[in-house]
């Protein structure tokens, strides 16, 4: 688990599960085995149509941001994490929310939980806070790119605080499909994706594990190194 740029906090769906067939094959990649994977094809959308509307997500993985990535403080090393989550997750306990839906946020297209959302909210926020001594500084150009786009003062205290700007109050949890999409590219892209996902946006949504990704540098895709069940009976 060592030799890695970044490292992340994410939800992926459970290995075998049809969420997770949907999004990696989608994305191209199963993050967990390093597979590259035939994308699906749309007489309007062709598999490389595909390849280019999902660059950006398909770099990370099909995934829920929990604590998003960071690189790890000189004082700690992967393994005072890997023990650290194991421990987070004996307290933390599963979630379940709403099914998902299909939802446009900004100009990408994303599977969102509907409610309620306070359980899943209060496991973002513990992960976010109880592991923020592993995040390394962050330099200032780094704060600058998330400035970029314009800050509200809280989320400006949030990224000052915690190195990312929609945490806490600001968090929204999203499963991201596209690229930032234009309004022809979406208006392509929805109707197949709405097609896709109707047998995934009939139950509850379930979250029972924490996952450890890793960011190898160099634009490579981003790694799932272990699974942590969620085994707490509180939140």
């Amino acid at each position: 688990m060592q030799g890695y740029e970044r490292y992340a906090i994410y939800y992926a769906p459970e290995a075998g599960s049809a969420l997770g067939a949907f999004g990696n094959s989608w994305l191209g990649f199963d993050p967990q085995t390093g597979e590259k994977l035939s994308r699906p094809v749309d007489t309007n959308c062709t598999d490389t149509g595909l390849e280019k509307l999902t660059s950006d997500p398909a770099r990370y993985g099909f995934h829920g941001t929990l604590k998003p990535p960071f690189a790890l403080h000189l004082d700690y090393s992967i393994f005072d994490l890997d023990q650290a989550l194991q421990d987070l997750a004996q307290e933390l306990a599963p979630i379940v929310t709403g099914p998902l839906s299909l939802k446009q946020i900004g100009q990408f297209l994303c599977l969102c939980p509907t409610t309620p959302f306070d359980g899943l909210n209060n496991l973002a926020a513990a992960i976010v806070q109880k592991l923020d001594h592993f995040r390394g500084v962050q330099s200032e150009e780094q704060l600058a790119k998330r400035r970029a786009r314009g800050l509200s003062d809280r989320q400006e205290a949030y990224l000052q605080q915690y190195g990312y700007p929609y945490v806490l109050e600001e968090f929204r949890f999203h499963l991201t499909l596209t690229n930032s999409l234009t309004k022809a590219q979406i208006e392509l892209v929805k109707p197949f994706l709405e097609q896709m996902t109707e047998a995934l946006t009939m139950d509850a949504f379930k979250i029972r594990e924490l996952c450890l990704f890793a960011d190898p540098g160099k634009g490579q895709p981003f790694e799932l190194l272990k699974r942590y069940s969620l085994t707490g009976g509180r939140q």
